[in-house]
């Protein structure tokens, strides 16, 4: 996604993607004491992006910047939803809390074969990894270099919607990987994205089986949303700075 925005924030919560499947899994914890809260957290996280998508949309463009403030509306929107339903959950609310900061402490092998699909999701979003070189340059770049900007806007999203809403169904609403992980590779292997996109995804596995492994060495059902935050918020505001020097 900040190959796609040229954009050092953009992860899935800015377009709502994250949002959207933690409003899916509250509706199913609530409404039908977690049943299909996977399901639902998927079709969530779909509906918020493609939701995303058209808002932003318009005269068959897709702007960047229409797409992230639409984002971040919609995701703002969703969170008012999602604090309106943990306000009526009553005893429910612990179990939304504790899935909200996401981790691994209720993953079973039936999860792992769901998560499987995320491997083709990845794969073709390595097949745009030359347009997101031409892309990172400008748009107007890659018009004239023969690439079909808003096809592969499209389907890079859709590709993107499909990978995070299979992630929060199995984990939760895990933050700050999907943010640091691509800018720390990018330091390692550089800003090539047929190189940093494999990278980017083995790093962040690494980093949450590390984050998980520290949470269940302190405690057993601490959520792993909880180490990521702590390292996560520093490296972002440490980005802030560093975008309002430059």
């Amino acid at each position: 996604m900040q190959g796609l925005f040229r954009n050092p924030m953009a992860d899935p919560y800015i377009i709502g993607t994250s949002s959207g499947g933690a409003l899916g899994a509250t509706i199913a914890i609530v409404l039908l004491a977690g049943s299909g809260r996977p399901v639902l957290a998927f079709l969530g996280a779909i509906a918020a992006t493609f939701t995303v998508y058209f808002i932003a949309r318009s005269g068959g463009k897709v702007p960047v910047e229409t797409l992230l403030l639409s984002g971040v509306a919609l995701s703002t929107l969703l969170s008012a939803l999602l604090s309106f339903l943990m306000y009526t959950a009553g005893r429910s609310l612990h179990q939304i809390m504790f899935w909200l900061m996401g981790g691994f402490w209720n993953v079973s092998w039936n999860d792992f074969f769901i998560s499987l699909p995320i491997l083709m999701g990845c794969g073709g979003i390595y097949l745009f990894a030359r347009d997101l070189n031409v892309l990172s340059l400008n748009e107007e770049d890659a018009i004239h270099l023969g690439v079909n900007v808003e096809q592969v806007k499209g389907i890079l999203l859709a590709l993107s919607a499909f990978v995070t809403g299979i992630a929060v169904a199995v984990a939760g609403s895990i933050g700050f990987i999907g943010l640091i992980t691509p800018h720390v590779m990018r330091l390692i292997v550089g800003p090539d994205h047929r190189l940093l996109i494999p990278a980017a995804a083995l790093a962040g596995a690494i980093l949450l089986l590390w984050s998980d492994t520290l949470t269940r060495t302190f405690t057993n059902d601490m959520p792993v949303g909880i180490i990521t935050a702590c390292f996560g918020a520093p490296f972002f505001i440490y980005l802030l700075r560093s975008r309002m020097k430059a």
